[in-house]
């Protein structure tokens, strides 16, 4: 019989505490051990345990501990979306966002991420946000406005970064720099190198935050090393604008 299928045979017992079980698992692929993990997440899986079956689907969709396999990771994610897991449902929209295993739909993707958001899963609501807002369409904005802050709420920086930018451009609610300016802040906290990037500019041109070329330039080359795009356009002028010895090398 091939590894994997000992693995996630149906025929193992189920273990008689589910939670402790699930965190073994955990324990298991914190250290790397995706194999330990499988051959306890496949008879809960088996048994109709969304969140196991989810993990599952996981692991094919990016090949952790198997081969990749989007057929086999569309199956398990499937059975997780349709047991109602929030995971399951936000892992199947990627699937279908990207087109992987399945034929792409935004529609479908859509539509999956909402059922994720509306059960409270922060990326779920950072990708519906995000999905909203890239549509071009006015009335998704509210919506792309309520999920971004929910997400954000919940700690995920690029919502904060998207919140940002529509308090600068307008997006949904009246041009509002300051905030703007603190949601940029909050992001640049958080981690997220595209914020950094706009708090940078917004620094140079002092909109909503004082005006400072040495922070300014600090922020943005700081981002562009973190990987930001969007710095690149502001390092020529915060330049300029530096006295000789506080530009950084």
């Amino acid at each position: 019989m091939p590894l994997l299928d000992r693995l996630l045979r149906r025929d193992r017992p189920l273990p008689a505490d589910t939670a402790t079980a699930m965190a073994a698992a955990s324990a298991a692929v914190e250290r790397g051990d995706y194999g330990a993990a499988l051959a306890i997440w496949g008879p809960l899986a088996h048994a109709g345990f969304a969140r196991a079956q989810n993990n599952i689907g996981a692991c094919f969709a990016e090949g952790l501990g198997v081969s990749p396999d989007p057929a086999l990771a569309l199956r398990w994610l499937s059975l997780s979306a349709e047991s109602g897991d929030p995971v399951g449902r936000r892992n199947l929209a990627a699937l279908h966002f990207k087109g992987d295993g399945v034929e792409q739909s935004d529609i479908e993707a859509s539509r999956l991420y909402r059922l994720a958001a509306e059960q409270g899963d922060a990326p779920a609501q950072d990708m519906l946000s995000w999905m909203l807002l890239e549509s071009g369409c006015p009335d998704d904005l509210p919506d792309a406005l309520r999920w971004a802050e929910a997400a954000a709420r919940a700690g995920i920086a690029p919502s904060m970064t998207r919140l940002g930018m529509m308090h600068h451009e307008a997006l949904g609610v009246e041009r509002n720099p300051v905030l703007a300016a603190q949601w940029w802040q909050r992001g640049a906290d958080a981690g997220d190198v595209d914020a950094k990037a706009m708090l940078g500019a917004a620094t140079l041109l002092g909109q909503g935050v004082t005006k400072d070329a040495a922070r300014a330039l600090a922020l943005l080359l700081d981002a562009e090393r973190g990987g930001s795009l969007l710095a690149a356009p502001f390092i020529k002028a915060a330049r300029a604008a530096v006295a000789p010895d506080e530009a950084e090398p």
